[in-house]
């Protein structure tokens, strides 16, 4: 499935070109990819797509403060990880996540729109470059720009860089 969603971002990604999910799925078939995973990224597409729907809806009146806004944790605030999360990311992933939050790269809402959807996908522990693409395509689909720097620690691997 992350070899399709890989695809539709790079072919997709940068613009509201994507089609339909029933035209992307007859496109991605003709690309030769596999019917179980096409079906699985269509769906996890779809859910993607109903997450994003539901937060434009919540969002408050003009005057209102930025939705963002309103979720961000209190000097109180805690967000527990479920047993199951822990497995699913493993420390390499949950330590990227929070890189992203610690830089402001990754807002509460989309927090927890990535860690719904990165559970949502097959492998224990999911890869850091899969972790990556889940988070891509959540910032893809609710038009969120990280700055120059994250996104370049996002479209990197860790093998392709020179220390300096």
């Amino acid at each position: 499935m992350m070899e399709v969603l890989v695809f539709v971002y790079e072919n997709y990604g940068h613009g509201d070109n994507c089609p339909e999910l029933k035209q992307l799925g007859d496109k991605l078939n003709s690309e030769g990819f596999d019917e179980s995973d096409i079906e699985q990224a269509l769906d996890w597409l779809e859910g993607l797509q109903e997450a994003a729907a539901t937060l434009r809806r919540q969002r408050p009146a003009a005057n209102a403060p930025h939705p963002h806004a309103l979720l961000a944790p209190q000097a109180t605030s805690l967000r527990a990880y479920t047993p199951h999360e822990l497995d699913h990311l493993g420390a390499e992933g949950l330590g990227f996540i929070h890189f992203l939050q610690s830089v402001g790269a990754l807002p509460p809402a989309l927090h927890e729109v990535v860690m719904e959807h990165a559970v949502a996908t097959s492998g224990r522990p999911l890869s850091l470059e899969a972790l990556k693409v889940i988070i891509l395509m959540v910032f893809w689909q609710f038009n969120h720009q990280p700055n120059a720097l994250v996104l370049d620690e996002l479209c990197s691997a860790r093998g392709e860089r020179t220390l300096h």
